[in-house]
């Protein structure tokens, strides 16, 4: 099974057993949870390779060979905090569902971002899965510098108030529970909140192989 399918098998899991107890998705529509802001953390100092050292591993390759495990492709989506003109939202392959109890998942972020400390500041976001007509939308979130909203149908998901995008495959709602540091990149935890699919939540996922869309 891919990251996209296992992706898909965690959401309905967690839908499955947050039915069976008090979840978070029971709650009204207009009662967003209560986050406090978490602190963005300051771009990395990068150092350099000196002459008389060779990095330990080629960054072309780096991708190269990564690049053969096929992922599933989110969107990560939150409401405009305080003092923001708009939502927030980026793409985003390294997705993956953590904990079962309590219910975790996890994404990564560059931390020279620019959208991460908007989602940040907001304290909560929603997870789009992307379905494997929606490449476009993707690459659309993919860029910085623009208004990725512009044309882009969604509504507000039912914990956070996150975009939740039409036609994705499905949603994940989420608190921002952990940040840790991962070398360029943060480690976000989230703690879900409310999830569903989209639809009859059979259609096939948007996949990201190869440096290309399969």
């Amino acid at each position: 099974m891919g990251q996209a399918g296992a992706a898909a098998a965690a959401v309905r899991y967690l839908r499955s057993a947050g039915s069976a107890g008090s979840s978070g998705s029971a709650r009204s529509a207009g009662s967003a949870p209560a986050a406090q802001p978490v602190e963005a953390l300051p771009r990395p100092e990068l150092r350099c390779v000196a002459d008389d050292e060779r990095a330990p591993v080629d960054p072309g390759e780096f991708r190269r060979v990564l690049g053969n495990f096929a992922t599933g492709v989110t969107v990560i989506t939150a409401p405009a905090a305080d003092g923001e003109p708009g939502p927030a939202g980026f793409a985003c392959q390294s997705f993956s569902a953590l904990s079962l109890d309590p219910p975790l998942v996890v994404f990564m972020v560059g931390r020279t971002s620019t959208t991460w400390p908007r989602i940040a500041r907001a304290g909560v976001f929603c997870v789009n899965v992307l379905g494997a007509h929606q490449g476009e939308l993707c690459r659309g979130f993919a860029v910085s510098g623009t208004d990725k909203f512009t044309g882009v149908p969604y509504d507000a998901s039912p914990v956070s108030g996150s975009p939740r995008l039409t036609g994705a495959a499905a949603w994940v709602d989420c608190t921002i529970h952990a940040v840790h540091t991962g070398g360029d990149h943060l480690i976000v935890v989230g703690r879900v909140d409310g999830l569903g699919v989209m639809g009859e939540g059979d259609g096939a996922p948007l996949l990201f192989h190869r440096g290309r869309f399969v």
